[in-house]
């Protein structure tokens, strides 16, 4: 039986985890998609201020903005975000400069009640592939524009075309590009049936279905769909083990690895969860290792092995000290950094876990649940109420230069760096803040 250097998965159950040691793209990069450059929200920068006045970075600009979850990515000095008004979601680019509109599509999404209860989203992040922006709304209907002039170039309504129901709070799954594809997930679960036994755990091989499918990003058309899974609120990451290229996806009770090419499966993980809800997109480390937690289990650290030519996933360690809910976590060389709490407005606190043996190294208290991101070597969190700090994090302890409120409404979107920039979106506004 031969053996290769193992892969490490862990497993998170809301925004996203973050880790130091992939390698980040230069400083002239843009953040085209959930995650960042890499998708892990970290991002390379270079003169970052080391603190900031009592009142916060110096605001750029700051502007009115409708309701959602949707991240900002950010491309060619335009920035791309989705946001709700009432039954009608919209897709906006916004001049990075100004914050000016440039163009914006409004797409009627009514509201199911379960939406209501968090203001409805949207939850996905739009994804820029050269000269096209794609975009999946809560509705499940996906655009593929022309991302300069907003030209609608094609549409697919995933739900109605593919038999997909919507899940309850709204389509989540920010699309992911490899090659000439655009992948997104769909849930095969029925009405009332999301309590029920997994299907397929135990098989071998690829499933026929649609839980995954691939569209060509020239013409639309579906180059490949597999799969019936249960999908959930999760988007897939690209990660490269062994030299091969491969989709992990986070299902309500497992985890998949597949050839992004073709949409076989290579491999399969139990991923035990309370509540039928995952939310967070697996996070790959650039040294064979992935994290996953959700708000009530906790993480868990996951090894792949290849033997004789098979991908067999293990447990290397579970942990219930970091649980992430709605927030992510980053991994800065040994250390896992994160908010752990429970549900949404539940108490949180900042923590750190040794990634070799998933022990707590330190708790601090200060924050509600957050989102961050990693740069030149600091840490920017951003808490659900608002509160935006900088600080630097250690195996020893947290360090917080400064820590501001900037937002009045509920901040669930993660924020965006480009350059010396930080853009930042809540419940009614979006801004601009120079970090420099």
């Amino acid at each position: 039986m031969r053996k290769e250097k193992p892969l490490v998965v862990i497993g998170i159950a809301t925004v996203a985890i973050v880790v130091l040691s992939v390698e980040a793209k230069d400083a002239t990069a843009q953040w085209p998609q959930w995650g960042g450059p890499n998708r892990n929200f970290i991002v390379h920068a270079e003169g970052l201020a080391d603190s900031w006045p009592a009142d916060g970075p110096e605001r750029l600009w700051s502007r009115e903005l409708g309701s959602g979850y949707s991240t900002i990515a950010v491309d060619d000095g335009l920035l791309y975000t989705m946001y709700r008004r009432g039954d009608d979601e919209f897709v906006i680019a916004l001049d990075a400069k100004t914050g000016e509109t440039a163009w914006e599509h409004k797409q009627n999404a009514p509201m199911s009640e379960a939406m209501k209860e968090f203001e409805a989203g949207p939850n996905s992040t739009p994804l820029v592939v050269e000269d096209r922006l794609f975009t999946v709304g809560t509705n499940a209907v996906m655009h593929c524009f022309d991302k300069k002039s907003g030209k609608v170039l094609f549409k697919r309504d995933l739900a109605d075309e593919f038999d997909f129901p919507v899940p309850d709070f709204g389509y989540s799954c920010s699309p992911i590009a490899y090659k000439n594809l655009v992948i997104v997930s769909m849930d095969r679960n029925r009405p009332g049936d999301r309590q029920g036994p997994q299907q397929q755990e135990a098989t071998e091989g690829s499933v026929e279905g649609q839980s995954l499918i691939a569209f060509d990003r020239e013409t639309g058309e579906r180059a490949w769909s597999k799969h019936d899974y249960r999908m959930d609120y999760s988007s897939p990451v690209l990660v490269n083990f062994g030299g091969r290229e491969q989709l992990v996806m986070l299902m309500q009770r497992g985890m998949i690895g597949v050839d992004p090419a073709s949409g076989d499966r290579l491999w399969y993980y139990p991923v035990p969860q309370p509540y039928g809800e995952n939310y967070a997109t697996p996070v790959w480390t650039g040294d064979n290792l992935l994290l996953v937690t959700d708000g009530s289990r906790g993480c868990r650290l996951v090894e792949l092995f290849e033997e004789d030519g098979r991908i067999i996933p293990r447990d290397r360690w579970t942990s219930r000290k970091l649980r992430i809910h709605l927030g992510n976590a980053v991994r800065v060389g040994d250390c896992i950094y994160g908010s752990s709490g429970g549900r949404a407005g539940a108490p949180a606190f900042q923590v750190a876990l040794d990634i070799k043996t998933g022990k707590r190294l330190w708790i601090e208290r200060g924050f509600a649940g957050a989102t961050c991101l990693h740069a030149d070597d600091k840490l920017i969190i951003l808490d659900e109420e608002g509160h935006l700090a900088l600080a630097t994090a250690t195996p020893e302890k947290l360090t917080v230069h400064a820590k501001c409120k900037i937002t009045e409404s509920r901040t669930w979107a993660a924020p965006t760096l480009t350059g010396k920039t930080l853009y930042v979106r809540d419940n009614n506004r979006i801004m601009a803040l120079d970090l420099g």
